[in-house]
């Protein structure tokens, strides 16, 4: 009989107990393990296989909405992870990007997965293999995130795309001491930046490629044609013709056309 109310209220108590959920670790591609309130597996591009890629305004229009996804997930630039992977995989055509999905030459470490073996700053380095590139944009993310050396990164603003190149290079991403300049360059050659500002809501973003906006200069104090000029790569010339500017007088607050 004691027994048997005991189990009575055992029953009774366990009942009104709330669900506890534990956040467990998953695997990504049985590779690496992140945390269940982050997806593990990365958003999938809206084509269904993967594309004939040209050029680099191909890559960014077929990655970007993968880059702005991890923006919003993992709070790192989308500009910047544009760039690195332009700059990585040789815009989609290096050989760790099309023989193993690997767009950011992130090397085995201590992952478990499928591996391949390239050539880099030493012979036949070992870098990860990746059954699709989504997979390697959500790596990159999990890499810089999980690693005590880049958490400085994550103090700077989300939209400040040059001192996030800097930091990359000061926390040991590349051995290239021109790899700060060469993402900036690509940046802004190519207006990555208005990726992180469609992720911001800066900037509505309805179908447009990148290539569809007009880039604006708000001038302001200091600034002249020259210094203009010299920033964005385009002529004093060509910046008084697509503004219709009749001398070189510029006023702050004033907006020039830097391309159409």
């Amino acid at each position: 009989m004691i027994k048997f109310r005991i189990l009575i209220v055992f029953i009774i108590f366990s009942c009104g107990t709330k669900k506890i959920i534990i956040n467990s670790p998953v695997e990504i591609e049985n590779n690496k393990k992140v945390d269940k309130k982050v997806n593990a597996k990365p958003s999938k591009t809206n084509k269904s296989s993967l594309p004939v890629i040209n050029n680099v305004n191909d890559y960014i229009d077929y990655f970007s909405g993968v880059a702005m996804d991890e923006m919003r997930t993992y709070k790192i630039p989308a500009s910047i992870t544009l760039a690195q992977g332009i700059l990585e995989s040789g815009s989609g055509k290096g050989r760790l990007s099309v023989e193993a999905n690997n767009h950011f030459g992130i090397k085995c470490h201590d992952w478990k997965g499928p591996k391949i073996f390239h050539d880099d700053d030493e012979a036949q380095e070992c870098f990860r293999k990746y059954s699709a590139p989504e997979y390697s944009y959500r790596d990159h993310s999990i890499f810089l995130t999980s690693r005590s050396r880049y958490s400085d990164l994550f103090d700077l603003s989300i939209s400040d795309y040059k001192n996030w190149a800097k930091g990359l290079k000061k926390a040991g991403y590349a051995t290239d001491k021109n790899y700060p300049i060469k993402l900036i360059n690509l940046i802004e050659n190519y207006k990555l930046f208005i990726y992180d500002e469609i992720v911001l809501k800066k900037r509505s973003h309805k179908n447009k490629s990148v290539r569809d906006y007009t880039l604006k200069h708000e001038v302001v104090k200091g600034d002249t044609l020259y210094s203009i000029s010299k920033k964005y790569k385009i002529s004093i010339k060509e910046l008084l013709k697509i503004n219709k500017l009749k001398d070189r007088t510029l006023t702050i607050g004033q907006f020039l056309i830097i391309d159409k």
